[in-house]
């Protein structure tokens, strides 16, 4: 890799690993085979103990730091991943990969059934979180890591490392939670329906078959998104960023008017021309589906017995889609079970969205952790290299 610019990890390329070890899922079907589109940053040591797997959110991916060629948007989480920034690189292997079910490389439905010929569509398999997990393990097995010095996430990342640490107990050292939540409300599990309702209902869709109709729902698609986004951000963000600017003049009519609507148009064209509608569906039921308390009748501290790892939690003041007091309800949990638990709840204005950031808080509070996770795990520091 080179080092194109200072703090990064510079250019990267993804890599493909293929499993043909059937994966039962958790809706009862079996996949025979899948691959997963993985990136890697920073080197692993000959222990192979120093590496940290990325979980990304919804609408996430495996490209989460470095470039591309010719490219110059940097990955989703570049701000936190790479030399001497929180997740440092000089000091761990950092793994992110695009989850079953993505559209990004991964097995999901863009990709052809072996079985038919066909493109996936919507006859692919719905997916949980605890089959992502499962799916992870197998690839961090595929890279000779038998243990994370840790696994970390935000969001429906943040759902997984909480799987994470109850699927596989001895299999991380550490869990990073961010902006997550142990379970969705109703609300949340409302607005998800009303994306999905979105999508389903756009004529262009035709029960998930649009590939086959050479044809994409993007008004369903960009409907989605937008709502989506309302939930990401603040009032205060919003607000600041755009008040009740008008672009040129009221017009009375439905057109763009004010700035706040052009720029909601301007993310759901964006997010219907590189995202797959069918992964938008599976991805939100998996948000709906999580609920590790659910096998304990509803008790999260006897959930998270088989815990075993140093959790960090960390949510976002003005978060009001995972809102502060669902990470408030998951720390409490973990001190009830007795896990070793810290926890930070960081002023910023930005809502949701602040855990993909930068904040010196934040960055601090994160940064500290690994830190001190590094030293428990004996890994020399960079600067004693």
């Amino acid at each position: 890799m080179v080092n194109t610019q200072s703090g990064s990890v510079g250019l990267v390329e993804p890599s493909i690993a293929r499993f043909d070890t059937p994966l039962e899922l958790a809706c009862g079907r079996t996949l025979d085979a899948f691959e997963l589109v993985y990136e890697t940053y920073g080197e692993l040591n000959a222990q192979r103990s120093n590496a940290i797997l990325i979980c990304h959110a919804l609408s996430g991916h495996h490209h989460a730091a470095g470039f591309y060629p010719g490219e110059q948007k940097p990955g989703w989480w570049d701000t936190h991943i790479g030399p001497g920034k929180s997740i440092d690189t000089r000091r761990y292997f950092v793994v992110a990969l695009n989850n079953l079910g993505g559209c990004h490389g991964s097995t999901g439905p863009t990709s052809i059934n072996p079985a038919t010929g066909r493109i996936w569509g919507p006859d692919f398999p719905l997916m949980t979180v605890t089959d992502w997990v499962e799916s992870q393990a197998r690839l961090a097995d595929h890279l000779g890591i038998q243990r994370f010095a840790a696994v970390i996430g935000g969001s429906l990342g943040g759902m997984q490392v909480l799987q994470w640490s109850l699927a596989y107990p001895d299999r991380l050292a550490h869990a990073v939670v961010i902006a997550a939540t142990p379970k969705l409300s109703a609300q949340n599990i409302a607005f998800n329906e009303v994306a999905r309702q979105a999508i389903r209902s756009d004529p262009e869709f035709h029960d998930g078959w649009y590939a086959e109709h050479d044809t994409l729902p993007r008004r369903g698609l960009r409907l989605a998104r937008m709502v989506g986004h309302i939930t990401y951000l603040s009032e205060l963000a919003m607000g600041a960023k755009f008040g009740r600017d008008v672009r040129n003049e009221l017009n009375f009519g439905y057109g763009v008017e004010f700035e706040i609507e052009s720029y909601l148009r301007y993310q759901g064209e964006s997010f219907s021309n590189r995202f797959d509608a069918n992964t938008y569906l599976l991805m939100t039921k998996a948000l709906d589906y999580f609920d590790p308390a659910g096998a304990c009748d509803g008790d999260l501290a006897a959930a998270l017995a088989p815990a075993q790892c140093r959790f960090l939690v960390v949510s976002f003041s003005t978060d009001w889609r995972f809102a502060p007091e669902r990470s408030k309800e998951l720390v409490d949990a973990l001190m009830l079970a007795g896990k070793r638990v810290s926890y930070a709840n960081v002023d910023s204005p930005h809502g949701h969205d602040a855990f993909l950031m930068p904040h010196p808080r934040y960055d601090t509070v994160l940064g500290g952790f690994l830190r001190h996770a590094g030293d428990t795990l004996s890994l020399p520091r960079a600067e004693d290299e």
